[in-house]
C-alpha cells in the first residue's frame, strides 16, 4: 500500500504471528513502536535509513499486522514483550552494533531488551518514552487512570476511545485522514483492541504489579549505557511523557544530545519528522 510501502515478514511464536519489517542491509537500527501505535509510526524513518541500514521494525503481538490473541492465548506482559522481541532478533541472528530506537512503552521494552544484552547495543535513540518509574515530580495521568477502570476498559473494548484520543491529542500537527484510517485500521473491534487495554493495564504503579520488578531492574542498570552516545528527541507538548520524563533521562545520561521540539506532541515523529529524520541520518553518520 501506498503509505506503508514494505514487505511484511512473520515470526511464528506458539502458534501465533509476529509480524516485522526488515529492510535494508548495514548495522541493524531496531525501532520498537508503543500503545497504541504499530510499526507504521516509523514509516518515514525506515524509508530514510533502509539505504544504509539493516531496518528491523516489529509489531508486538496484538499490534499492527500481528495476530491479535485472546488474553486466554497470549500473556499480555512487558516481560512476553521482550522475550518476543529477544526471540525475533536472536531468530535474525542480530547480536551486535544494535541501535535502538524506542518510543512509548516500546522505550521500557528495548531498554529491558538492552539491560539484558548490554553488549549488543551501539547507540540509542530515545523518542518521548521512559525506562524507569514514574518520576517522583510526575502525577499518573487522569486519563490513563480513567483507562484502567470497568469504564475505561469498556470505552477502549467497545469504541476505540484510547486510540482515536491519541490521534486527537498525541499530535499537534493535525494528520491527513488517510494516516489517521492507518493507525486506527489495527484496532477495528472489540477483539483486535485487546492490546490496547492490556498495555494501560499493565504499567506498573507499585511493588507487586506484574512489570515492576522489571522495571526496577531496568532502572538499576541504565548506568550500562552511560558511554554509548544517546540522540533524546522530545515533543515538549506530550501531556504523559512530559519534561518530568525528559529531566530524568537528562539527569541519567548527561551526555546525550538532547533535541528540544516546542510544538511537537506524543507522537513526536507526526509533528517534527520533516526535521527529525534527516537528524537521526546525520547523528547516526558522525556516531558510526
Amino acid at each position: 500500500m501506498e503509505a506503508y510501502p514494505f514487505k511484511s515478514n512473520y515470526l511464528e511464536l506458539s502458534g501465533i504471528k509476529y509480524h516485522y519489517l526488515d529492510e535494508g542491509r548495514g548495522e541493524p537500527v531496531i525501532m520498537v513502536h508503543g500503545n497504541p501505535t504499530w510499526s507504521f509510526y516509523y514509516r518515514d524513518l525506515a524509508l530514510a535509513l533502509r539505504d544504509s541500514y539493516r531496518v528491523i521494525v516489529p509489531d508486538h503481538i496484538g499490534c499492527g499486522l500481528s495476530d491479535k490473541p485472546g488474553a486466554d492465548e497470549y500473556n499480555y506482559t512487558l516481560k512476553q514483550r521482550v522475550d518476543d522481541l529477544e526471540a525475533l532478533l536472536s531468530g535474525l541472528g542480530i547480536n551486535k552494533d544494535i541501535t535502538l530506537v524506542v518510543h512509548d512503552w516500546g522505550g521500557m521494552i528495548g531498554m529491558a531488551y538492552a539491560a539484558r544484552h548490554p553488549e549488543r547495543i551501539k547507540r540509542l535513540v530515545i523518542l518521548n518514552t521512559s525506562a524507569f518509574h514514574l518520576p517522583k515530580t510526575k502525577r499518573f495521568p487522569w486519563q490513563l487512570w480513567l483507562t484502567r477502570t470497568p469504564l475505561g476498559a469498556f470505552l477502549v473494548r467497545g469504541f476505540n476511545a484510547f486510540s482515536l484520543g491519541a490521534i486527537m491529542f498525541g499530535a499537534k500537527r493535525p494528520m491527513p485522514g488517510e494516516t489517521r484510517k492507518m493507525y486506527l485500521a489495527p484496532y477495528d473491534s472489540w477483539a483486535n483492541r485487546v492490546a490496547v487495554l492490556r498495555f494501560v493495564q499493565d504499567i506498573p504503579l507499585k511493588p507487586g504489579d506484574p512489570a515492576y520488578s522489571i522495571v526496577s531492574e531496568v532502572e538499576g542498570k541504565l548506568d550500562k549505557f552511560a558511554d554509548k552516545p544517546m540522540l533524546i528527541l522530545w515533543g515538549e507538548k506530550d501531556f504523559v511523557f512530559d519534561h518530568h520524563f525528559l529531566g530524568e533521562w537528562i539527569r541519567r545520561f548527561p551526555q546525550a544530545e538532547v533535541r528540544r521540539f516546542p510544538d511537537a506532541g506524543h507522537y513526536v515523529l507526526e509533528d517534527a519528522g520533516d526535521k527529525i529524520v534527516p537528524q537521526v541520518k546525520q547523528w547516526l553518520k558522525k556516531n558510526s
